[in-house]
């Protein structure tokens, strides 16, 4: 593949995103409100990995900007994201914690490395492979991580256990443990954040959520309250870009950054098509590129994973954005909220970023597609359950690979159970189909149509509903294959061992409807013979038209080997009986 002619269009792109100045005072006012609600997003993305809120709030500025400035779809805003953070924090929790935060600045790196790769080798189409039951487990199994997770920082109690479940049971099995002050302000800033939820402050809810309750910690002295300086030194303004640490590079963050990287593009495909551009599609391969873009620059001031965020890019909408720099100019925003009040970020109240971390996992949770899902049968229902099942109990990673895994069975199950092989037959000048005959009548020709996926599991379940040859006489079979460019080499070695089973019985296996330059390929002199010993014939401009050749190939066929054999007289060669012949 010559990766030059992705990276030429990614280029173009960027030389095109010139700011429009027609649009420039909307998106430069629509870029402010993304930034003030970042402030608290970020934090908490932080919090969630388990690092220093500032690796967070970094990557609040990094990946709008460099995203934004790549992207294929205009209003994406590429920022931190819970998924990606709960991903991030499970792949370096192995790491000793005076280093978990230039690890995960590496990891961050690694991921923007692979999200360009895939986009380069053009991954984009493969994100629809990803099953809705399965990516709806996956997130609705995060949404409970996140909210499990933060009751220890809600409560202010000591949590002990290996996941998040586990943690929260600790927490409430130890009720005295709770402090009084902390789960205070963490009830008051969620009782904030669902009271403005619906108002014209909703979009600043959360700010006013950590402000507000802070603001009561230090004023009335709570000092058995956590702030986030308990976490570390909060460094003031904005870092000067660096290179992480390679030393720190192990296989675990390399596949910690590939389930990032998993989760994060797949998501990414969601917020394209929850905001469109209004001009036509969003190209998906340049949209991995842009979130590589992304990952890259926050790795270098420091940030955390980011991707498409939905929440952000809906609010990017909402204020009214007409281009892409209104996500570049909030990342512009923020920088400025940085330097201006980076010395306060350190005396934030922890419980009130725990609660702003519940109230967007319970926001995330999807009850009616849930309740959809759950009513559509057991495939969907074994996938949700599943993912949801191992998201709780296990490390993202792996939950993320069981995924990927589940789906990948699903589709070859739900192919394998939609092929259907009919008998076409012609009555009264009408073309019907007939189900599939499960044994072949002697000197008769047979036409069979099939629907469905023909690659792995499907040429099985096909091998299985052909019609059996055994105990026939010169069966004549014609297989109708139109519309098919390609095999597998499973369909290959079905055909071939069904041609064989004709051929001992004095029977022919024709295939027809084929596409022509696979019949020029497959007979070309000194080919392996693939079909075994079947007749071919390439498709024709009129549909059908090389089934009824075929049709009368065969029905030739059994008249002479039927006079040449002495067969027994009065044999319909057509194989119907009192009735027309098929086509």
């Amino acid at each position: 593949m010559d990766v030059r002619v992705p990276l030429r269009a990614f280029g173009r792109g960027v030389r095109s995103v010139g700011p429009e100045r027609k649009h420039l005072r909307v998106d430069l006012l629509a870029g402010l409100p993304g930034a003030i609600s970042a402030v608290p997003d970020g934090m908490a993305a932080g919090v969630l990995a388990g690092v220093n809120p500032v690796h967070g709030l970094y990557a609040s500025f990094a990946g709008p900007i460099g995203g934004g400035l790549t992207t294929s779809t205009r209003l994406m805003v590429i920022t931190t994201t819970g998924a990606g953070a709960l991903a991030a924090g499970s792949a370096v929790s192995g790491v000793a914690p005076a280093q978990r935060g230039e690890a995960l600045v590496l990891l961050t790196l690694i991921a923007g490395v692979l999200m360009i790769a895939a986009g380069v080798a053009k991954l984009g189409r493969y994100t629809r492979f990803v099953s809705h039951s399965v990516m709806l487990g996956f997130l609705t199994g995060v949404a409970l991580n996140i909210i499990f997770g933060q009751l220890s920082d809600l409560t202010g109690a000591p949590a002990e256990g290996g996941f998040a479940l586990a943690k929260a049971i600790d927490v409430i099995a130890h009720p005295r443990d709770i402090d009084v002050p902390s789960l205070l302000v963490g009830l008051g800033a969620l009782a904030i954040l669902v009271l403005l939820a619906r108002t014209r402050l909703g979009i600043v809810s959360a700010l006013i959520a950590l402000v507000v309750p802070t603001v009561v910690v230090l004023v009335a002295g709570l000092d058995t309250v956590a702030q986030v300086d308990d976490t570390g030194a909060i460094p003031r303004g904005i870092p000067f870009p660096t290179f992480p640490d390679l030393g720190l590079l192990s296989l675990s963050l390399i596949t910690g950054a590939a389930s990032v990287v998993a989760i994060v593009l797949v998501q990414g495909a969601g917020v394209a098509e929850s905001a469109p551009n209004p001009d036509g599609p969003s190209r998906s391969n340049r949209d991995f590129m842009a979130q590589g873009t992304g990952n890259l620059v926050s790795s270098v001031f420091g940030g955390q994973p980011v991707g498409g965020s939905v929440g952000q890019t809906a609010l990017n909408v909402a204020a009214g954005a007409r281009t892409r720099w209104a996500g570049i100019l909030s990342g512009v925003w923020m920088i400025v909220i940085l330097v201006a009040f980076s010395g306060a970020v350190g005396k934030v109240a922890l419980p009130t970023l725990a609660a702003i971390l519940i109230y967007a996992g319970y926001g995330s949770l999807r009850p009616q597609e849930i309740r959809t899902i759950l009513a559509t049968g057991p495939n969907s229902q074994i996938a949700f359950c599943s993912t949801l099942v191992a998201t709780l109990f296990m490390p993202v990673a792996a939950a993320v690979g069981v995924g990927v895994v589940l789906s990948l069975l699903l589709q070859l199950n739900q192919e394998a159970m939609d092929l259907t092989v009919v008998a076409l037959v012609e009555e009264d000048g009408h073309l019907l189909e007939r189900p599939a005959p499960t044994t072949l009548r002697s000197h008769a020709v047979t036409v069979l149509d099939v629907y469905g996926s023909l690659f792995y599991a499907g040429s099985r379940t096909l091998q299985a509903k052909l019609p059996d040859p055994a105990g026939s006489v010169s069966p004549g079979v014609v297989l109708r294959l139109r519309g098919r460019t390609t095999f597998g080499s499973t369909f290959f070695t079905v055909i071939a061992g069904y041609s064989r089973r004709l051929d001992q019985v004095g029977g022919r296996l024709y295939l027809t409807g084929l596409d022509p330059e696979l019949v020029a390929r497959l007979g070309r002199d000194g080919a392996v013979p693939l079909t075994g010993s079947a007749r071919l014939f390439a498709a024709q401009p009129e549909i059908g038209a090389s089934t009824m050749l075929a049709l009368a190939d065969a029905q030739t066929w059994i008249v002479r080997h039927e006079h040449d054999t002495d067969g027994e007289a009065g044999t319909d060669p057509t194989g119907i009986v009192d009735g027309p012949p098929p086509v």
